[in-house]
């Protein structure tokens, strides 16, 4: 039954699955040789000394645990899938790297203002060497609470998945199938596409601006997603003529 459903998978989608898996297989046995690749790959503010241009495109394949790519992973087959038999792999790839690269874009806006208003710059030095404690703390996953200011919390931990993406498929979804219901686990109801994306973005939007301390989920990310989503397929809309 899984490998039928795996051949009949579209190929973008597969590939994407694949890619993901391999790099989520490669931290967990790098990690058993010391080697974090989740801190090499992840992505950090660019006035880190923990940047490198490589991590923008990177940062969307690396995940923190086992559950945190479990739910990327569905979102990108069940919403995927779907999006690319009606797109082509073309325009889908474009759109999954889009949405991606702006939710990187939004998140990182978001940090360089919070640090420019903490600190009067936005690429302020700072010295985190001695932060060791905070060396397994992932943005989007379990990062350890008041260990740090946020400005050096900016600075040193990576954020790492591909829930911009995933986020950006959601409003796909949303805005070509506005009224397909889905099913709930918590609680186990339905709920019409267009509802479940404006509720997941109104989420995103009163968690980011709410700044809890000891919230570790990179909202301004998935916001990132919907809204370069949003505005690519309003894009595509308005030039129909063009088709891949």
């Amino acid at each position: 039954m899984f490998g039928s459903f795996f051949a009949n998978m579209p190929g973008v989608t597969k590939n994407l699955l694949i890619i993901n898996l391999l790099f989520f297989l490669a931290k967990i046995v790098l990690e058993g040789q010391g080697i974090d690749l989740g801190r090499m790959l992840g992505l950090v503010y660019p006035g880190s000394q923990y940047f490198e241009p490589y991590q923008i495109a990177t940062h969307f394949f690396m995940h923190a645990d086992f559950f945190h790519i479990l739910f990327n992973m569905f979102g990108l087959v069940m919403l995927g899938g779907q999006l690319e038999r009606i797109w082509g792999p073309k325009r889908y790839l474009l759109y999954y790297f889009g949405t991606a690269l702006g939710a990187a874009f939004l998140y990182l806006f978001i940090q360089g203002i919070e640090i420019y208003q903490a600190t009067g710059q936005f690429f302020p030095e700072i010295d985190i060497q001695g932060l060791v404690a905070v060396d397994r703390g992932y943005v989007m996953d379990y990062e350890p609470a008041g260990l740090m200011n946020g400005t050096e919390w900016s600075y040193y931990i990576p954020c790492v998945g591909a829930s911009g993406a995933i986020y950006g498929l959601i409003m796909a979804f949303a805005l070509l199938f506005p009224n397909t219901e889905f099913m709930l686990l918590f609680p186990p109801i339905p709920i019409k596409a267009k509802w479940f994306a404006l509720a997941l973005g109104a989420i995103a939007l009163y968690s980011g601006i709410s700044n809890n301390p000891t919230d570790s989920v990179a909202h301004f990310a998935h916001l990132g997603g919907m809204l370069f989503g949003f505005i690519m397929i309003r894009l595509w809309r308005k030039n129909r003529t063009d088709f891949y």
